[in-house]
C-alpha cells in the first residue's frame, strides 16, 4: 500500500472517531435521462437533468443509489449544466467484459482495481487512471456479517459463521467483486489473528460448507437475504446501511479483522470532457459528502461525513476497525487474484 494510502488511512480513521455528531448478473443497458430517477435497485436507471450533453455511466451495482444522487447534485454545478447522466448497473465483473467487448461507456466504476486494470489493457481506460492523488479510488467501505433483526445467532465475528445453523449468502466471485472481497476478509481474519495460510484455508474450507446462496452480484445478494434466505449475508457495509435506509430490518457486525474495499472509477478514452468534469465532482468534498451520505467511507479524510441514517451509530458512521489489511499490503490485484481466483487459487480449489 502506498505511503499517500497510509496516510489518508490514518487521517480518515482519526477524523472519524472525532466526530461526534455525525449493494448482479443481469444485462447491461442504458436508459433515457430523467431528473434524478432510477429504474430499480440492479439494472438500468437514470440520474440528473436532461441536457445536450449525455453521459453514459457503467458501474456495479453497489453504489446506485449514490451515483443516483451525485448525478442529480451535479445537474445543478455550472459544470454540470445541460448534461444528463444515464446508468447501467450490474455485476462488477461483468460490466468490465461488456465495456470492454464494446458496450458504450464514458464513465466506469467497478468492485475492485482488478476490473478497471482488466479494462485499461483493453485499451478502453487510460494506463495511468489510478495516477491521481487517491490513485482512482472515488469511494471506501469494509466487509460487514448482515444479522437478521435482533441477532438471533449470536453472531460476533468470523469465528461464529461456521458454527452449527448458520446459513451464509455471500455473492458468487465468478462474477461479483463484492464476493472477492469478503472471501478475502474471510481469509485474511485468520492471518491477522496469527493463523497459518493453511490454519486459513481450513477455515474457508469450512466457511463455504455453510454457504447456501452465491448470488450473481451484492444487491443481488442483499435482496435475496432479505426475501427469507439463509441467515447471515456477506456485504459491504455501505449496502447493509443503504437497506437499512430503505427501511429493511437487519442488524450489521463490523468485525474486528477486516479488509478495505477500494471502489475504483474512471472515464473512458472516447468520453467527452464532461464526463470528467463529472468525475472530477465525485471526488470533490461534495461529492465525497455525497457517498459519505449514502454509506461509503469518504477517501477525503477532510470530509466529515456528519449523522448517516442506518450506520449503527449515526453520529459516528464509520468507526476505526482493529485490524484493517488492504489489497496493497497482499501484494496487489494481480498476485491476489492469481493466488486466490485463478486456475490453480486457494479458492478455486476449495471448490472444485
Amino acid at each position: 500500500m502506498s505511503s499517500r494510502r497510509v496516510r489518508t488511512l490514518t487521517a480518515f480513521a482519526a477524523a472519524v472517531a472525532a466526530v461526534a455528531g455525525v449493494a448482479a448478473c443481469s444485462s447491461s443497458g442504458s436508459s433515457k435521462p430523467a431528473s434524478g430517477g432510477s429504474t430499480g435497485s440492479a439494472g438500468d436507471s437514470t440520474a440528473s437533468s436532461g441536457g445536450s450533453t449525455s453521459l453514459k455511466l457503467v458501474a456495479y451495482s453497489v453504489p446506485k443509489p449514490a451515483y443516483d444522487a451525485l448525478g442529480t447534485a451535479f445537474a445543478k454545478t455550472a459544470a454540470g449544466k445541460g448534461v444528463s447522466l444515464s446508468g447501467s448497473y450490474g455485476p462488477s465483473g461483468a460490466q468490465e467484459k461488456s465495456v470492454a467487448a464494446g458496450q458504450a461507456a464514458d464513465y466506469v466504476a467497478f468492485s475492485t482495481g482488478a476490473d478497471m486494470i482488466k479494462l485499461a489493457q483493453a485499451g478502453k481506460v487510460a494506463a495511468d487512471w489510478d495516477a491521481g492523488p487517491t490513485k482512482g479510488i472515488v469511494a471506501d467501505s469494509v466487509v460487514v456479517i448482515v444479522v437478521k433483526k435482533g441477532n438471533p445467532l449470536h453472531i460476533t465475528g468470523w469465528n461464529d459463521l461456521i458454527k452449527p445453523g448458520v446459513k451464509i449468502v455471500t455473492p458468487d466471485p465468478a462474477s461479483s467483486g463484492s464476493a472477492k472481497w469478503n472471501i478475502l476478509a474471510a481469509y485474511e481474519h485468520v492471518i491477522s489473528t496469527g493463523g497459518t495460510p493453511a490454519q486459513a484455508q481450513a477455515y474457508l474450507t469450512q466457511f463455504f460448507k455453510h454457504v447456501v446462496s452465491r448470488a450473481a452480484s451484492g444487491a443481488v445478494a442483499t435482496t435475496q437475504f432479505t426475501s427469507g434466505t439463509g441467515n447471515v449475508l456477506i456485504s459491504y457495509e455501505s449496502e447493509a446501511i443503504l437497506a437499512r435506509q430503505k427501511g429493511l430490518s437487519l442488524d450489521y457486525i463490523i468485525p474486528d479483522q477486516d479488509v478495505l474495499i477500494e471502489t475504483p472509477a474512471a472515464v473512458t478514452k472516447s468520453a467527452p470532457a464532461a464526463a470528467k468534469s463529472f468525475l472530477s465532482y465525485v471526488e470533490s468534498s461534495a461529492g465525497q459528502q455525497i457517498f459519505a451520505s449514502k454509506g461509503f467511507r469518504p477517501v477525503d479524510s477532510s470530509v466529515k461525513p456528519g449523522t448517516v441514517t442506518g450506520a449503527n451509530d449515526p453520529a459516528n458512521p464509520y468507526p476505526a476497525v482493529k485490524q484493517l489489511v488492504t489489497v496493497g499490503s497482499l501484494g496487489g490485484w494481480s498476485k491476489v487474484n492469481d493466488e486466490f481466483f485463478g486456475d490453480s487459487g486457494i479458492v478455486t480449489k476449495i471448490e472444485s
